[in-house]
């Protein structure tokens, strides 16, 4: 049986002698989209970086397709496939479009480096028309987009977001999302925290709850949006069956199959 993608067992981190997570599980198989939610202090962005060696674990386990990662460094990690995207400080805002692709394009052996910029250009029809702009000069949403842009370049098996649609614009949120699910057609895994949490569980096979540290629901993204307790306590409201029961609109995204 092939192992999960991602899968994370009893994790335990947090900063200093401070316990934010307390024995969090999470699992991504290959070519899901997963979303992790909750209130503000649930340990949410803590745990995508515990995965990605950024905050220390002290128990647990997190493992990559079928191998231990725990405590190994985050630019190692890079080059086996996992990369993460932070809320802030995602781009180098002095260094135009193309600097902040070759910077990332530094992780990948010397004769890979072009053919995956030209990867990244395609898919970023933006990156092509503005290669001298200061990515400082862009707007949230650009901005967002040149960061997606430097974690592709490294050719990841799956991606770690960090509030991808973070203080952007409606129509900016909309086309960070579009950009979402087409990475994902293309087989990369994406483990996200997002903030506007109905439309990433549209958009997700699998979605996870977290509480003071600890799992609280999981299940398929349509099941949560679905499940009348989970929409009290963290959706702000109504479920999405019993919305729909009373309007006939329709939330945004598209839930997947669930697999």
């Amino acid at each position: 049986m092939t192992a999960p993608l991602l899968e994370v067992e009893g994790l335990e981190a947090g900063y200093g002698d401070v316990l934010v997570l307390h024995g969090v599980a999470l699992r991504a198989e290959r070519d899901e989209v997963v979303s992790i939610i909750g209130p503000n202090g649930a340990g949410k962005s803590t745990l995508l970086k515990a995965v990605y060696g950024l905050v220390r674990t002290s128990a647990g386990s997190v493992r990559l397709a079928g191998e231990e990662i725990a405590g190994v460094r985050p630019d190692r990690l890079t080059r086996r496939g996992l990369n993460f995207v932070p809320q802030l400080d995602n781009v180098f805002p002095s260094l135009s479009i193309a600097e902040n692709l070759k910077v990332s394009a530094l992780a990948l052996p010397r004769a890979e480096r072009a053919a995956a910029l030209e990867r990244v250009h395609d898919f970023f029809p933006l990156l092509r028309e503005r290669p001298r702009q200061r990515a400082g000069t862009l707007s949230g949403g650009q901005r967002k987009l040149v960061a997606l842009a430097r974690a592709l370049v490294t050719g990841p098996r799956l991606l770690l977001l960090d509030e991808p649609s973070a203080g952007l614009a409606p129509q900016a949120v909309g086309l960070v999302f579009e950009k979402l699910a087409e990475i994902s057609a293309l087989g990369i895994g994406i483990v996200m925290v997002e903030q506007n949490a109905r439309r990433a569980l549209a958009l997700s096979h699998r979605g996870y709850v977290l509480d003071l540290g600890r799992n609280a629901y999981e299940g398929s993204g349509r099941s949560l949006l679905d499940d009348p307790k989970v929409a009290e306590l963290y959706l702000g409201g109504l479920s999405r069956s019993a919305s729909s029961s009373i309007s006939t609109s329709t939330p945004d995204g598209m839930n997947p199959p669930t697999k």
